[in-house]
């Protein structure tokens, strides 16, 4: 898999926490307020450098990044977390985006479908701009270029996509970075973003830049298509912290004769593979470097983890959670709570179990109406 070369501007201290959030749309969406709602009360939240994302996971990092300036925090922890973000994205969450995004985006004269989904967001940010964002912590934003194949970094200091260059301080609503990162192929993209070719500074490796073919209009679609855990911005960083609410690959006892569904499925398993190879060289290189990686998964064997526990999850509710549509429609209070729920319990158990060894386990679920460990 190809890798993109060392950023030479906008460095950040490595040995300083970072996250990633992974794609899944909504379902990812809401393993991530579970999973944020856990670092805040560890007072970790506060403390990131950097947040990646794609696609669902850019639903809830947009939503974090627009509310940070207004956060309150407390000794660390943000006492207004609820309020500000997670009650807003659970509201969004049950609403129709995809399928009113491909309706209005059908029929509405000079909008694309990706234009409707940019709209339905700004109900989210209205109208805020990476230019509005904080400078810390770093919040990237990554959609695939469907030109070049490859990564399209969006943060308030630079769009860089490595093909064609860097556009410093980029003038694009967060909105629309979380459009082109969530733009599920081929229904929701892609989300197109007009550019002034002037803008482009080359850099390294750059072997499109300055030709009018890529560099007046960028063609998006889902960050997950190249990197649906979202690491590759934050995988240097010690402790890397990792929210995945990916699909996990299941076996088929029959094979599909018929050409489309033999098609879906091998791209279901080249995904797979792509993401194995992700994480296996994750840890590999966390291992080499001694670096701390705390890995809070969707459809994780909850009992490996070695931290101490006072809360439990039922195998049953895993397999139900982690194959759970990731489409952007209505999501139910029940399937937002144990979604928000398991987040929250996979993120405590991985960071007490790598970073924060001292705290002691929680007693009760944040929403104790959707306990986990019952049927």
């Amino acid at each position: 898999m190809s890798a993109a070369p060392t950023e030479t501007s906008g460095k950040l201290d490595r040995n300083a926490p970072a996250l990633a959030l992974s794609g899944g749309g909504f379902r990812a969406t809401l393993f991530h307020c579970g999973a944020l709602l856990r670092l805040n009360q560890l007072g970790y939240l506060s403390r990131l450098s950097r947040i990646s994302s794609v696609s669902g996971g850019s639903i809830a990092s947009g939503m974090l990044a627009t509310a940070w300036p207004r956060l309150i925090s407390k000794d660390g922890i943000f006492t207004n977390f609820d309020a500000e973000v997670l009650t807003p994205l659970r509201a969004f969450c049950s609403r129709s985006i995809d399928t009113v995004s491909v309706g209005w985006g059908s029929v509405l004269p000079g909008k694309s479908i990706g234009d409707v989904l940019a709209d339905s967001y700004e109900d989210l940010f209205h109208k805020t701009k990476l230019q509005d964002l904080p400078e810390s912590p770093q919040f990237v934003f990554n959609a695939t270029n469907l030109q070049t194949g490859r990564l399209v970094r969006m943060q308030k200091d630079r769009l860089a996509e490595y093909t064609i260059g860097i556009i410093p301080n980029p003038d694009i609503r967060v909105a629309v970075a979380v459009a082109a990162s969530s733009a599920f192929p081929p229904i929701l993209s892609p989300v197109e973003i007009e550019v002034d070719p002037r803008n482009w500074q080359k850099q390294d490796g750059a072997i499109h830049f300055g030709d009018p073919n890529y560099d007046r209009k960028l063609a998006l679609t889902d960050g997950g298509v190249y990197d649906n855990l979202g690491l590759e911005t934050v995988d240097e960083f010690n402790p890397l912290v990792v929210s995945d609410a990916g699909a996990p690959f299941s076996t088929e006892e029959t094979v599909e004769a018929l050409w489309p569904k033999q098609a879906v499925r091998a791209l279901d398993i080249a995904t797979d593979q792509a993401r194995s190879l992700r994480k296996r060289l994750l840890f590999a290189q966390a291992q080499a470097a001694g670096r701390k990686v705390a890995f809070a998964g969707i459809d994780v064997d909850f009992t490996r983890y070695p931290a101490t526990q006072k809360l439990g999850i039922l195998p049953s509710k895993i397999d139900w959670l982690a194959h759970m549509r990731t489409r952007l429609d209505p999501f139910s209070d029940d399937e937002q709570g144990h979604l928000i729920n398991w987040g929250w319990l996979a993120m405590d158990a991985a960071m007490r179990s790598y970073v924060t060894p001292d705290v002691p386990p929680p007693g009760s679920f944040p929403i104790p109406s959707c306990d986990l460990s019952k049927s």
